[in-house]
């Protein structure tokens, strides 16, 4: 009986081996990158009236999250990059009291609620910014994005946001774009969306919505323009380290690829050999910084990041939102491995994080995270590797 029972488990592992080693030779390998055409210039115009502040000269702008899971980048790069514009009044809201939990790392206590919002802005946002989220069914989250749309703001969807927007009923019959792993997902969601490839974010009355994490400095950056004009936008993108912003994006170059699957499986696999790396929260700390290295970090598939101050107390950032740690000491982690990346300008920031994951892990896990930002970093995204 148990020689049956060895021979049957050898075998099953056989075919799940068999299986497995079929469907990675089914993946296509890394496609070569291309520099994407320039976006026609008419196109242009007509995004920047698209999005032009619908009710008041210095218009309000919102972004939401829910408690319990919303994504890093998507939820602070925005609100980092308006508030240091100092166009609009933004406010970061969750959807109940408390701080919201941030994934893949950080935790910060909101600015409001929803309702606090809705009891001081009863005529409603200019903007609505919604993150991705790890429900995108969240009841309260849907309906008070629908009850906003209906109030005229401009429902902004950033990364798998979409799939928030098109929960809420705003993606239907409209033209949209979203992170590329969940494309085929939310085409089969919503069947009537038109999905438009090769763009990094899309607007179709009076939604807004973007390609993958990376995507929301541009969309925030066009915001700026159409808000405040484009010397205003040109003075941000310089305090944040990047030259162009428009919505050129080469979308054939972001896949699910056999290098990917095997990085993503080789660092799962090797689960006796993982880190954590710790970052002393500092008063002013830049949010957009924190949260692309932590974000950045935090997909290797090999480390994780953790906060900590001395006394435990929360830091405010830059911008003003109040950072919570996740703990009063470094508790095991690699201290000061991050700090240097941090201090500098975001996209600065973020190519020397990738470039430290190279060295640190091989270059195969910084093309992994890339990947996963649906950014094209500096060197090696989509270069063929034997």
């Amino acid at each position: 009986m148990r020689r049956r029972l060895v021979l049957w488990s050898g075998l099953s592992v056989a075919i799940l081996l068999v299986i497995g080693g079929g469907w990675l030779v089914s993946l296509p390998s890394a496609p070569a990158a291309a520099k994407a055409p320039p976006v026609p210039q008419a196109e242009v115009d007509a995004t920047l009236v698209a999005l032009k502040p619908p009710k008041r000269a210095r218009p309000v702008v919102a972004i939401i999250g829910i408690n319990d899971g919303t994504e890093t980048t998507d939820y602070l790069m925005p609100y980092g990059i308006l508030r240091r514009a100092d166009i609009a009044d933004v406010t970061a809201l969750a959807t109940s009291p408390g701080p919201v939990t941030l994934y893949p790392a950080l935790k910060v206590q909101p600015d409001a609620t929803i309702a606090d919002f809705d009891a001081r802005h009863p005529d409603g946002a200019d903007y609505v910014i919604v993150p991705a989220m790890r429900r995108d069914d969240n009841p309260a989250a849907l309906q008070w994005i629908r009850a906003q749309a209906a109030k005229g703001a401009i429902v902004v969807g950033i990364c798998a946001g979409a799939k928030v927007v098109g929960a809420a009923g705003l993606l239907d019959g409209r033209q949209a774009t979203t992170h590329w792993y969940y494309r085929s997902q939310l085409q089969e969601r919503h069947p009537s969306l038109r999905f438009v490839p090769n763009r990094r974010f899309v607007v179709d009355r009076g939604v807004a919505t973007t390609t993958g994490v990376s995507a929301s400095m541009p969309m925030s950056l066009t915001l700026i323009e159409a808000i405040a004009g484009r010397g205003k936008a040109e003075q941000t993108a310089r305090e944040l380290g990047i030259a162009s912003w428009d919505a050129r994006h080469d979308s054939s170059i972001f896949a699910f690829t056999r290098p990917f699957a095997l990085t993503a499986i080789g660092n799962t696999l090797a689960f006796w050999n993982r880190e954590t790396l710790g970052v002393a929260l500092e008063p002013g700390v830049d949010e957009i910084s924190l949260a692309l290295v932590a974000d950045a970090w935090s997909r290797t598939y090999r480390s994780r990041v953790v906060t900590f101050t001395a006394d435990g107390q929360p830091r405010r950032s830059r911008s003003g939102l109040e950072i919570l740690p996740d703990t009063a000491a470094t508790s095991g982690a690699t201290e000061g491995a991050l700090g240097s990346a941090i201090a500098r300008r975001p996209v600065p920031a973020l190519n020397e994080t990738l470039q430290a994951i190279a060295d640190r892990y091989r270059a195969d896990t910084a093309d992994l995270v890339a990947l996963q930002l649906e950014y094209a970093r500096p060197t090696a995204l989509g270069e063929r590797r034997e």
